[in-house]
């Protein structure tokens, strides 16, 4: 598909536009609705770019497009162009006023009362309303997405008083609320096409009707998803890019060679070797992670299985993986060693101060002596399915590593990979394995991203991303509860030091090294990254500069 690439012809009083206070970049306190303008630009041109293809690159095919009832990172990465959220949030993950233009809290923390931007219309012409979010916050996020089970677990109802007003009326304080409402994270669905039916299986789901500044426009399976911009968007003259079209490319490599020749203009998850080279490349740049983005990485069990009920049969399994050595020769140095179900980048709550279990396969031996195992004539202890969450060549090499490693302690996997909508279907519908990997976020707070993976009232069959290893521990869940509700910062912090203890000593999941997920964008695309969100926000503002003569 050619690209088309055109400056303005009235870029001076464009540029004047782009840069004014506009009512999407009003900053509302989530406590208070005091406002404060905030603009962070990217760059500076003589008049803002309008029009062009944005090719954006994805190492796996999406299962759906929405995330209203889905936390699948590819649906979160495309369906944020296609649906504003509620607030955007800036660096300091304070929220910028998207459709809901201003917040207050009752004074007992039990009531929301959000004010909603007029005049928005979804793309099929039918007008977004209060009756929109109430549908989604209780008919979808609160039943069917595995982190909104848990955020929205106090969520008694949602008083809709008049088409501008959202007043959500909690059964106890939920002081994370606030972070929340995110494009990616509660994406607010149109009553008037999923009330009445099976939102799993929705039609809607893959050809999806929005808000936000790109419309669906197709989907060709295995190779691509096609969105065009949208005219009657809310915030003019935004968006200014004419197409997205997110590529499928499965191949590492072969990503590296369509950014470098430019056809991709921005990918994130590049290869740790590739990353390396390409940030050597001046038609290139390497964006951090976004900052709304902490990873969580794990090896999972399932405890529906008996012998992995054994506590001891799950740590000799953490002290035969070698966390250092993944990061440092799978990941090379692109992330951090996990040690609990808190990841490092989540500062306010994570906490060092758990049971670790160091690399040491003398000690795993002795464990599974302990539990029972003693090897066979072919030294073989124990067999069991490994199905590994593969998203591109560091995983495939991570889990090819565990299998090495789980093997010399006589521990045998059968590795089974599928693609991901399987891996999906298999993990969390059918149960149908012995260990897995899992990743998500864990962020941005952990009532939020961490409690839907230990939460024993978030196991939910067919649920993806929740409580996979089927996890039911009482204690863990009272300081998950009890941090859940609480409002003084400080007892929630230490509320979630002793569950990170519990967990770590329980040991459903074995932490492993989680990757950061940087982005490599051609440096003509600009002004992507406007929200906390980076790559995952609704690139409204988005520029592509048109290449030079030089090429």
């Amino acid at each position: 598909m050619p690209e088309k690439h055109w400056i303005d012809p009235v870029g001076a009083a464009m540029l004047a536009h782009h840069m004014r206070l506009s009512r999407r970049r009003l900053l509302y306190a989530s406590l208070t609705g005091a406002l404060a303008s905030w603009w962070r630009p990217q760059s500076v041109w003589s008049a803002v770019l309008r029009g062009g293809t944005l090719f954006v690159g994805m190492v796996a095919e999406p299962t759906m497009l929405t995330s209203g009832v889905s936390t699948d990172g590819m649906a979160q990465l495309i369906s944020p162009k296609i649906f504003d959220g509620l607030f955007a949030y800036d660096d300091d993950l304070n929220p910028v006023a998207q459709l809901a233009t201003s917040s207050h809290w009752s004074k007992d923390q039990l009531a929301l009362t959000l004010t909603l931007r007029s005049g928005v219309r979804w793309h099929d012409g039918h007008p977004f309303t209060s009756a929109d979010v109430a549908f989604s916050a209780l008919q979808l996020w609160k039943q069917y997405h595995s982190r909104g089970r848990t955020t929205f677990a106090n969520l008694l109802a949602v008083d809709t008083p008049d088409d501008s007003t959202a007043i959500f009326r909690l059964s106890s304080p939920a002081p994370y609320l606030m972070s929340a409402l995110g494009s990616a994270e509660s994406q607010i669905l149109p009553k008037h096409l999923y009330a009445g039916t099976d939102p799993l299986s929705n039609p809607h789901n893959n050809a999806p009707v929005g808000t936000g500044p790109y419309r669906y426009a197709a989907w060709k399976r295995g190779e691509h998803v096609e969105l065009a911009r949208n005219p009657d968007y809310w915030d003019q003259p935004r968006p200014y890019l004419e197409q997205i079209i997110f590529q499928v490319v499965h191949d590492s490599a072969a990503m590296a060679v369509a950014l470098e020749t430019e056809e991709i203009h921005i990918a994130l998850g590049a290869q740790p070797v590739d990353l390396v080279r390409l940030s050597k490349l001046g038609i290139l740049a390497v964006d951090p992670p976004a900052i709304r983005s902490y990873i969580y990485a794990g090896l999972a069990f399932n405890l529906d299985r008996p012998l992995f009920r054994d506590v001891r049969i799950r740590r000799a399994i953490a002290h035969a993986v070698d966390q250092s050595f993944i990061l440092n020769n799978i990941y090379l140095g692109y992330g951090a060693v996990g040690t609990g179900p808190i990841p490092p980048g989540l500062k306010p709550f994570y906490s060092g101060d758990v049971p670790r279990y160091p690399f040491d396969p003398a000690k795993a031996a002795v464990l599974l002596d302990q539990a029972g195992l003693k090897p066979d004539g072919n030294g073989v202890r124990l067999s069991a399915v490994f199905c590994p969450q593969i998203g591109n060549d560091a995983t495939r090499r991570q889990a090819d590593y565990i299998k090495q490693a789980l093997g010399k302690v006589g521990i045998r996997l059968d590795m089974q990979t599928t693609d991901f909508a399987a891996y999906i279907r298999r993990i969390y519908s059918e149960r149908n394995f012995d260990i897995c990997t899992y990743t998500g976020s864990a962020g941005p707070d952990p009532a939020i991203g961490t409690q839907r993976i230990f939460w024993s009232k978030n196991y939910k069959p067919g649920v993806a991303f929740s409580n996979v290893a089927h996890y039911a521990s009482p204690e863990a869940d009272r300081y998950l509860e009890a941090a859940q509700v609480e409002t003084d910062a400080g007892k929630r912090v230490e509320l979630y030091k002793d569950f990170q203890r519990v967990v770590q000593t329980d040991l459903p999941l074995i932490p492993l090294p989680a990757p950061d997920v940087n982005v490599v964008r051609s440096r003509r695309l600009t002004d992507y990254r406007t929200t906390a969100d980076g790559a995952y926000g609704n690139f409204a503002d988005a520029q592509l500069a048109r290449k030079s003569s030089a090429g």
